[in-house]
């Protein structure tokens, strides 16, 4: 490679206007794949979801159109179409083609808004093929086309019958930036704009799929949100298919320095951890933060008040620990702030040290009378706390045990486990495999740089039902959280203590497969959360058959892979064998190798988790204790699944 060594003034580029945003996308949108492809639809949507908050707006329309454009329409008060005094353009045009032009600025118009980057709809404009823009003002209909963020046409006049006022941004991604796709997810959406729901109490949100060919559908799927107990019903939601201790939720809404604090809680019996979601500005933090933080310690401290009160705790007793007050809670927190700072390489962190003391505050004093009122729902807690108190003195030990067993310690590590010569984590991955007959070929296959095995043997427990005691004491278990070196449950994920940065569940492609798959998926959701939030587990796919004509072999993947490949390849009469692998461990080393270890040739499925509040249901209903919702959630679904090629 070679370089100009004359560096002068004028190799200095200077980019105008939105060249910047289509020059370096993932700078404005985080990624140009299927998450920066979604985010353009959330930046369009937070404007809408941010006139709701300023009491504005009260429905929300989404729609995804047959051309692979999105519309978003309210009935807030339309983007204004003045001209804006220093730019000599309409306000329209200024905010579709300057970047961080925009009325959230001067903290009069919007007291708090939203938009995890708050790149605003300029960048979308910039990353589209085109976006058409309308806007509803003064009985007059104000219309304007931009194609990749340059004006095509000027600021366009017509009368309106329409009453309201209101804004529709539609809007075409550029393929040119979005290499991997333009298609939305509808799922991905959904569980968004749900979300958002739930947030913004009283806000309808009507989403509308007109892809009909796509679908498979005579005419458009519709869905609407609105939840006008906000995120009572959510916790409502999270909670339908759990066993509550008390039915009332506990809510708490204030405002104290001009934040805007929102809670609900409730504990469960049949739950042995917490699911606590929190927001800032409707954006997850999934990484905490500042009112995170302040929920906890107000929760602890509040509980083990009433616990000394109460006499559940003897004055010789130590308090309650969080995790022991927080066991079966199921809680939400979102807080309103007008200058949020953001922390973290994922700005999924809320930083703002005022925030704790608001909610530390707000929440003590909420909390603390209602339960006053309340003496069965507040022993009902305490007893819950006591349990946990007392099964974490005996997890104790074990949990000892597994701090001896270090992975500073290499000569610890599990027996079985067949480690990589590698010590960098960034390139090391593990495989888990079910049996030691799959343990062999996947040892055989492996390319023994980076690739470590670890098999188990059987199926671990179900750590939706099993206290800390139990877990510690297996055996499997054990070997998991030396091998990766997850640390203890509850204590927060430390990076550094990894050891794999590619966690593969590999099991058979059959039922008995896909349980142990859900079983491993159940113990780091539940033990561990962050490793699925932060993207290290995947799941191996091994074929399910070969096929052999001649000289030649195919790997399927499914029965309708084979299917088509036998009826496009084959001619009618030609002679071949298929062999169907039962079991990972029926595949000779180096055909395991060629179509599920090999970088260069397998396919690996990352876990993601977009919805948590859903994953939290799933999970519970899935490996928890009531058959009831477990039956229901098969009879209604177990006919259209086929496990053997379940996609989790």
């Amino acid at each position: 490679m070679t370089t100009n060594s004359n560096y002068s003034a004028d190799q200095i580029q200077v980019l105008e206007g939105l060249e910047p945003v289509r020059k370096r996308p993932g700078m404005y949108i985080g990624s140009t794949g299927p998450k920066g492809l979604h985010h353009l639809v959330y930046e369009v949507v937070d404007n809408s979801v941010d006139e709701a908050l300023a009491g504005h707006c009260k429905h929300i329309y989404i729609d995804l159109n047959t051309d692979g454009s999105v519309s978003v329409s309210d009935d807030g008060r339309g983007i204004p179409t003045g001209i804006h005094p220093h730019t000599g353009k309409s306000a329209l045009e200024t905010v579709m083609t300057v970047l961080h032009a925009g009325g959230k600025f001067d903290g009069s118009s919007y007291k708090v808004s939203g938009g995890l980057h708050g790149v605003g709809i300029s960048v979308v404009n910039a990353l589209s093929t085109w976006v058409e823009a309308k806007v509803w003002r003064d009985n007059k209909l104000h219309t304007q086309r931009f194609e990749r963020g340059i004006p095509a046409t000027g600021l366009e006049e017509s009368k309106s019958d329409r009453k309201e006022t209101g804004t529709s941004i539609s809007f075409l991604p550029d393929p040119q930036i979005f290499p991997t796709g333009t298609e939305f997810d509808y799922k991905t959406l959904a569980s968004r704009f749900r979300e958002l729901a739930y947030l913004n109490a009283g806000v309808e949100m009507i989403f509308r799929d007109n892809r009909l060919e796509l679908i498979g559908a005579s005419e458009p799927h519709v869905e609407t949100y609105r939840y006008d107990g906000g995120i009572k019903e959510y916790v409502e939601y999270m909670n339908r298919d759990k066993d509550p201790m008390h039915e009332e939720i506990v809510y708490v809404e204030g405002e104290r320095k001009n934040i805007q604090v929102e809670v609900a809680l409730q504990w469960c019996r049949d739950a042995y951890t917490d699911s606590l979601l929190g927001f800032a500005n409707n954006i997850r933090t999934v990484d905490g933060g500042t009112h995170l933080e302040g929920l906890k310690t107000v929760l602890t401290r509040t509980i083990n008040t009433f616990a000394r009160k109460r006499k559940k705790l003897k004055d010789s007793d130590s308090n309650f620990g969080g995790e022991h007050v927080r066991e079966g809670m199921t809680a939400v927190i979102s807080v309103k702030v007008p200058e949020p700072e953001f922390e973290g390489q994922t700005k999924t962190k809320l930083g703002n040290p005022e925030v704790r003391g608001v909610v530390d505050s707000l929440v003590g004093e909420v909390l603390t009378e209602y339960l006053e009122f309340r003496p069965n729902v507040i022993d009902s807690i305490l007893d819950k706390a006591l349990q946990a108190y007392s099964a974490a003195e005996a997890a104790r030990r074990a949990r000892e045990l597994v701090r001896r067993k270090s992975v500073l310690e290499s000569s610890t590590l599990p027996g079985k486990l067949a480690d990589c010569s590698s010590r960098d984590p960034s390139e090391s991955e593990i495989y888990i495999v079910e049996g030691d007959s799959a343990g062999g070929s996947a040892k055989q296959g492996r390319d023994r740089r980076f690739q470590a095995i670890l098999p188990l043997r059987g199926k671990i427990l179900n750590i939706e039902k099993t206290d800390d005691a139990k877990i510690y004491k297996n055996n499997e278990v054990q070997s998991l959280i030396t091998a990766l070196g997850l640390g203890i449950k509850g204590e927060e994920f430390d990076l550094k203590q990894l050891r794999y940065h590619r966690v593969i569940i590999m099991t058979d492609a059959d039922v008995d497969g896909a349980h142990i798959r859900t079983l491993l998926l159940t113990f780091f959701y539940r033990y561990q959360r962050a490793l699925l939030e932060q993207g290290y587990i995947y799941i191996a796919c091994p074929p399910l058959y070969k096929i052999e004509r001649g000289r030649k072999h195919y790997y399927c993947y499914s029965d309708r892979e084979m299917q088509s490949l036998i009826a496009n390849e084959f001619p009618a009469n030609a002679n071949y064998t298929i062999q169907r692998f039962k079991g990972l461990g029926e595949m000779m080393p180096t055909q395991l190798w060629e179509t599920t270890m090999d970088p260069e040739t397998r396919t690996l499925k990352q876990i993601d988790i977009e919805d948590a509040a859903e994953a939290d249901r799933i999970f519970t209903i899935l490996m928890g204790d009531r058959v009831a919702p477990r039956r229901e959630f098969i009879e209604t679904h177990g006919p259209r699944l086929n496990l053997a090629e379940l996609d989790i």
